[in-house]
């Protein structure tokens, strides 16, 4: 990411404590940007918004062929080697894994945002196969999350890794505000973070009363969209009759090395990858009075995850211009990224920091928000962590 110099001190308004930003961390501008979404859409080659059936299933194909692949050769082939070699086969079978069927969640992804053809039925009934299979409820998170691009960066409507003033955050956060608590946070957040959203709304946008991805009849839906959170809730019931079934057969055992195992992984991917997209000491988030579309839309931030950007699907490092147009194949976003940045400019915040080393400073730096004493506009909320 851009940087340079020293950052100037940022007062925290709720404690008086001064913070100094870290070196290598230059925010990105919190005021309207001089270029409109037309613009950025004129830079763009017009083929970058083609949606290719073909194309799309040969993506998804691709990717279910090498979990097939992996399967076969854990199902068949890891009990006839040595104990010694079969500990370590399993590990790397479960990261492989794991990975490719993060690739799969995200061509599931895709069909969410209607990218994936230009044909919504197709795109619905293939996301809804691949999330159920993945136990996610499809039409559920696809209507939340559609949510979430509405109001990116708003700390009253946005839907997911909302932060909290001070005043809002928990009373043992600043007992976690060491290493091991941050290990701590860090573990609990990657490998339950994603069924507790689900099912709770943790790290959501707080609703007037329970709020769960399960219940048709909850505050994120409306009556209009209920039915489809019965068909989500159904394909959920679908797998779990089949995982169940699986159990009988072959036996619990079986079933979390082969599936279980993975499904954590893509888990902690899902949470990981969308944590860092949206949590960054440079990204503002803004209240009702500061907050439009473009700068929530651009209050995101592209990472680098070396080989597995291609794994899965660069849905890591073009996240920027996902957020601008979410209905763009992901196939094409590279090149649309490429085509954008010289208009972007200081608005566009690409961080190559090593992904381990993001996600622990990201943990360290980014507990809570608060306004700057030194900004004009009061509407503009930044990352602090000092209690």
């Amino acid at each position: 990411m851009g940087g340079g110099g020293r950052m100037s001190a940022a007062s925290d308004t709720s404690n008086n404590t001064s913070e100094r930003r870290p070196e290598s961390i230059k925010r990105v501008p919190a005021t309207k940007p001089p270029f409109t979404l037309a613009q950025l859409k004129k830079a763009i080659p017009p083929h970058c918004f083609q949606r290719s059936l073909l194309r799309s299933f040969s993506y998804l194909l691709y990717d279910l062929s090498l979990s097939i692949l992996l399967f076969s050769i854990a199902n068949f082939f890891i009990h006839l080697l040595p104990s010694p070699l079969a500990y370590l086969a399993w590990p790397l079978y479960w990261a492989c894994q794991g990975c490719i069927l993060t690739g799969v969640w995200v061509i599931a992804h895709e069909c969410g945002h209607h990218a994936f053809s230009d044909y919504q039925w197709v795109d619905d009934t293939v996301g809804l196969i691949l999330h159920s299979t993945l136990l996610v409820p499809y039409f559920s998170w696809k209507i939340s999350h559609r949510r979430h691009h509405s109001n990116t960066g708003s700390l009253e409507r946005d839907e997911v890794f909302v932060p909290k003033p001070l005043s809002k955050i928990p009373w043992y956060s600043k007992y976690l505000n060491n290493p091991p608590g941050r290990c701590l946070t860090l573990a609990a957040t990657l490998l339950i973070g994603w069924p507790l959203y689900l099912a709770f709304n943790v790290s959501g946008r707080q609703y007037d009363r329970f709020a769960c991805h399960y219940d048709p009849y909850g505050p994120i839906y409306s009556d209009r969209e209920r039915l489809q959170i019965f068909i989500a809730d159904t394909g959920i019931f679908a797998t779990t009759f089949v995982l169940y079934q699986i159990v009988m057969a072959k036996g619990l055992v079986w079933l979390i090395c082969i599936y279980g195992v993975p499904l954590l992984i893509v888990n902690a991917f899902l949470v990981m990858i969308t944590y860092l997209q949206h949590t960054h000491p440079a990204l503002p988030h803004y209240d009702s009075s500061e907050w439009d579309w473009m700068k929530g839309a651009l209050s995101t931030v592209d990472r680098d995850y070396g080989v597995l950007n291609k794994v899965f699907h660069n849905i890591t490092d073009t996240h920027v211009v996902h957020h601008l147009f979410s209905t763009m194949p992901h196939y094409n976003a590279m090149e649309a990224t490429k085509a954008i940045k010289h208009i972007l400019g200081e608005y566009y915040q690409f961080d190559a920091t090593p992904i381990y080393r993001a996600l622990w400073r990201e943990a360290k730096e980014c507990l809570y928000v608060g306004p700057d004493d030194e900004a004009p506009n009061q509407g503009v909320f930044w990352y602090r962590n000092k209690f």
